[in-house]
């Protein structure tokens, strides 16, 4: 397939010389939605921005459906590129209603039309009947589903979308997600999102970038980033886990204090070689059975599963998912076992 948004070794910095975007370099396929996803500060509302034409390129280029947006020497201006934003704080016009705000963009067509393209979009979001509202008379929800509506509304060929839910509660976060992804797969629109928050990023993207100080340090599935990071940072940064040492033996395993596993899987690693193994809290399985123990240091009820903070014999900590109904106390000895599909390590810090 085709992509159809592609940056090839963008980098950009601000006046004082400070670097902000490098190397960056990234495609999203028709009708995909991707996530630039980091800290703050990391570059990737620049990257957005970088798109939309509000910055220039310093160095590399951005193509759009086989189309030159930007590179070193020439950059299109925002109004000729045909992508819509939706910024972080929604950015309505306070004095216009829910109507006026949907149809500010659509001057080039006649008030009638605007009418019936602004009435088909609230429409699409859920908004009829409110076209008289102000947004000061609108809930949070409401107000992100008209800042939606508006960049729609002019038909664009892509979508970027700036912390959408950063101002919403968890709950309504989730629904909105999930409500967004699937209006920009019906009116197959791609889209590139842009948040700090992993678990929006999984819900709404087919591919996900994690940036760290300027650089895209992983583009892959979501299903990727978790099960198989490409370095210490994107472990770390995407999911919960803890590094547990090991050293890998004459035979290719890694001997663990929980056993040893990942034989055939330490093709990277010499014998002898110490390295830190990567333990999702869904690797640690809670085994009355087993001879292994750990103790409970704390732990966090999450409706159908408690998250337990485990100590080693040793003093190494690893994490636990365990079905609520097994409810144990702090200071309380449990079994365990290692079960896991995907053996991940990196060497010793």
């Amino acid at each position: 397939m085709d992509s159809f948004l592609d940056l090839e070794g963008v980098s950009f910095a601000y006046p004082a010389g400070v670097p902000v975007c490098k190397d960056i370099s990234f495609s999203i396929n028709p009708n995909d939605i991707g996530c630039l996803l980091g800290p703050s500060g990391c570059g990737k509302t620049t990257v957005l921005r970088l798109i939309a034409g509000f910055e220039s390129v310093h160095r590399g280029t951005i193509n759009l459906a086989g189309q030159l947006l930007s590179d070193a020497s020439e950059t299109r201006p925002p109004e000729q590129r045909r992508i819509g934003y939706v910024f972080q704080d929604f950015a309505l016009f306070p004095h216009l209603n829910v109507q006026d705000n949907v149809q500010f963009g659509l001057g080039k067509l006649s008030p009638r039309d605007a009418q019936r393209r602004a009435a088909e979009m609230l429409d699409l979001v859920r908004l009829s009947g409110l076209e008289r509202r102000f947004p000061h008379e609108l809930s949070g929800g409401q107000r992100q589903r008209v800042a939606l509506a508006r960049a729609l509304a002019p038909q664009p060929a892509l979508m970027l979308l700036d912390e959408p839910f950063s101002n919403l509660d968890v709950e309504l976060r989730e629904k909105l997600g999930t409500e967004v992804r699937a209006l920009l797969q019906h009116l197959r629109v791609p889209a590139l999102l842009v948040t700090h928050d992993q678990h929006e990023a999984f819900a709404i993207a087919d591919k996900v970038g994690v940036m760290h100080e300027g650089r895209i340090v992983q583009w892959d599935t979501p299903y990727n980033l978790y099960h198989r990071p490409a370095s210490r940072f994107v472990a770390d940064f995407v999911g919960e886990g803890v590094l547990l040492p090991a050293t890998v033996d004459g035979m290719g395993c890694m001997e663990t204090e929980l056993g040893h596993l990942g034989c055939g899987h330490a093709g990277q690693f010499a014998a002898g070689d110490a390295v830190d193994l990567l333990l999702r809290p869904d690797d640690i399985v809670h085994d009355d059975d087993s001879p292994q123990v750990a103790e409970v240091l704390h732990k966090a009820f999450r409706g159908a599963e408690f998250l337990y903070a485990l100590r080693l014999p040793s003093g190494a900590k690893i994490l636990s998912l365990v079905p609520s109904h097994h409810n144990h106390e702090i200071g309380q000895r449990i079994g365990i076992r290692m079960e896991i599909d995907h053996v991940v390590a990196f060497p010793r810090a």
